[in-house]
């Protein structure tokens, strides 16, 4: 019998042996589940995850898009494990590898802001401060007097000021509690306020922006003041308004080094994340954001109104001075607006 009739007798193909997944004979090779349809989409989200990174390091806030995409970062950082999961679940080993490293350095970035810092033995005045977007005056006054009394608030700052809610907060009480003031309110929501337990001389450390910065020396019992700017920049919705917005950002006053000077104070709505390029050099300056020395720096802080299509962030914040401690932080929902009340327990070295 000839070797063509043996080999068909066997039913075994000759010169054509499969081949196992480690590449040795006798077995066939398993392909990656899924097929071209499920690589481009994976390819694509890892564009995505890829293109968020990017935007946040390089610093490509261009337009109200790209910065609302750069603000979700975190979430960004989450998914991408979840998609690392699932480049190792399909055995896309290339694509794996490409999200571990995307996610690995978004994780960095984001992680220490729900680490909490050592506390500080630092000796001093305590100061209580309280911000509250008050969204066009429509926030609930009597409830914000309320979160004052509670909280021992010692100074107040309130973006979207208007007249009708300062003669709210008037008959709620809020004067007698905290009656020094320098008030800025504004018909469209650009006003804003500043109000205090102690005597305040009012300053111009962030003039000539889009919405009122009011800003203000606070006379503090002892021997070092407080200077305190109520932090508004504008929205960045595209065009002309993301430079502004930029500029308004990093065009805020620096913050002050010895204990001969005022400690300082920004507190209010930065309309920024702490992934946003301009927040980040304004921090670089040395200032600290309180919700991330206590580890609450992804708590967010809008939207409030429902709002379902657009994920939770953090907008709000309250940045000290490099001697300035935090001892606490929270945030406090007030009906009627759209952002919650942001609340940090400091103390000021004396």
């Amino acid at each position: 019998m000839g070797r063509e009739a043996a080999d068909m007798s066997t039913g075994d193909p000759v010169g054509d042996e499969t081949v196992t997944e480690e590449g040795g004979p006798g077995r066939a090779r398993r392909r990656a589940p899924g097929g071209p349809v499920v690589t481009l989409l994976l390819l694509l989200l890892v564009a995505f995850v890829g293109g968020v990174a990017l935007g946040k390091f390089a610093g490509l806030e261009r337009g109200q898009i790209s910065s609302a995409l750069i603000a979700l970062t975190p979430y960004v950082t989450a998914g991408g494990g979840v998609l690392l999961l699932l480049a190792l679940s399909l055995r896309r080993w290339l694509t794996a590898l490409v999200v571990a490293m995307v996610t690995a350095v978004l994780a960095v970035s984001v992680a220490p802001r729900v680490i909490a810092d050592d506390s500080t033995d630092v000796q001093g005045r305590s100061l209580n401060v309280l911000s509250a977007n008050v969204y066009f005056g429509e926030a609930d006054a009597s409830q914000l007097v309320r979160l004052v009394r509670e909280n021992d608030v010692d100074v107040l700052s309130m973006p979207e000021l208007n007249s009708g809610m300062v003669d709210e907060l008037r008959g709620a009480g809020l004067f007698e509690t905290l009656p020094y003031r320098v008030l800025t309110p504004e018909t469209d929501g650009d006003g804003s306020g500043i109000v205090s337990r102690y005597p305040l001389r009012e300053l111009s450390l962030a003039s000539g922006t889009t919405m009122r910065q009011p800003s203000a020396l606070i006379d503090l019992p002892g021997e070092r003041d407080v200077q305190y700017v109520a932090a508004h920049p504008v929205v960045p919705v595209g065009g002309d308004t993301t430079t502004r917005w930029k500029h308004e950002i990093t065009s805020l006053p620096a913050p002050t080094t010895g204990r001969e000077e005022p400690a300082r104070i920004l507190a209010g709505d930065f309309n920024a994340t702490l992934d946003h390029t301009p927040l980040r050099k304004l921090l670089g300056r040395g200032y600290s954001d309180a919700a991330e020395l206590t580890g609450e720096g992804l708590a967010p802080t809008w939207p409030e109104l429902g709002r379902p299509w657009a994920p939770p962030v953090t907008l709000d914040h309250v940045l000290v001075s490099g001697d300035t401690a935090v001892r606490d932080y929270r945030t406090f929902e007030v009906s009627g607006t759209d952002h919650r009340a942001v609340f940090a327990h400091l103390t000021v070295p004396s």
